[in-house]
């Protein structure tokens, strides 16, 4: 049984309005006379967006004290949820979010191996140690595989980062969260030196738009599947700006050109959503208040959303 979370945090997030994106999905949902929000049952995730009117005193890491217990909200609904059989659908504002979704997952299952496929513009592989800008969505993948990236030190972090960062890391009792190997990037295509660093210090694959252009995606998302063959459980998570804004719509808060397209990404959801071995799909990064287009994002977001969740119903 499928269940419907939403996260509207955006407090991970350097660009404002993205805590309205799972709305706009749902009133892209209204618009089009859908069913899809009638389906399943509904839980909202209390977000603590209103700190982002507060001063933060953790510069390399903005609000780190906040999203350390949104993470914990987050971590807890995921395995509350799990553990009544559901398979979480999950709408959030920024990509921090996913630092708690699996958390969770891997609190619900503590002794399985987890496996992680991030379509992405980004491989939010940052620490307090090493991120150019403080924003933690940034950051979730750092914190899951519990790297402090220390060979690449740009920043000293003060006490109470690297206090909130070590609960972070270790939210559960559980650490690292997913092995680096474990981890296979779609679409990124945007990173920092340090970011790098680490996809090639652990071999971390990545599917550049190139390669998803000449193999196409039913190719890529079984090889995914056959890579992550070790893993006994499957993340899957989706940021809207994987896709290419010049296509789609720059209603997303880090857009990046030359991504991939709507239609590549629903057939690559729909191979590996089918794998019964996913047990969570997250999308997350829509901006209604960056969309000169209206609504599109949004409504590019339902078109995949719908066809994930049919994906998850027919398996």
């Amino acid at each position: 049984m499928l269940k419907f979370l939403v996260q509207c945090s955006e407090i991970g997030a350097g660009t404002r309005g993205s805590s309205l994106g799972p709305d706009a999905i749902m009133m892209a949902s209204l618009n089009v006379e859908s069913e899809l929000f009638n389906r399943y049952p509904f839980e909202q995730i209390p977000d603590l967006n209103d700190s982002l009117f507060e001063p933060t005193s953790t510069p390399n890491a903005l609000r780190i004290e906040q999203m350390h217990a949104t993470w914990s909200s987050q971590s807890e609904s995921v395995m509350r949820n799990m553990r009544m059989n559901k398979v979480p659908v999950i709408l959030s504002g920024d990509h921090a979010s996913a630092g708690g979704t699996i958390a969770g997952i891997k609190m619900t299952h503590p002794d399985k191996r987890l496996g992680v496929v991030w379509i992405d513009a980004h491989a939010d592989l940052h620490t307090p140690y090493t991120t150019p800008s403080g924003n933690v969505h940034g950051m979730p993948l750092g914190a899951s595989i519990a790297t402090d990236n220390l060979d690449m030190q740009r920043n000293k972090p003060n006490q109470e980062t690297v206090d909130y960062w070590e609960r972070m890391k270790n939210l559960g009792g559980l650490s690292p969260k997913i092995l680096p190997e474990d981890l296979i990037f779609v679409g990124v295509r945007d990173t920092e030196k340090e970011e790098i660093h680490l996809m090639t210090k652990h071999n971390i694959i990545n599917y550049e738009v190139a390669e998803v252009d000449d193999m196409g995606m039913n190719s890529i998302g079984n090889e995914i599947l056959e890579e992550l063959k070790d893993c006994d459980i499957i993340y899957v998570s989706f940021d809207v700006d994987s896709m290419d804004p010049d296509e789609v719509s720059y209603g997303t808060g880090t857009p990046v050109q030359n991504g991939i397209t709507p239609d590549q990404a629903k057939n690559l959801l729909s191979v590996l959503l089918a794998d019964p071995k996913v047990v969570c799909f997250e999308m997350v990064e829509v901006n209604p208040l960056l969309d000169k287009k209206g609504n599109k994002m949004a409504s590019t977001a339902l078109s995949i959303l719908e066809k994930a969740v049919e994906t998850l119903e027919n398996r």
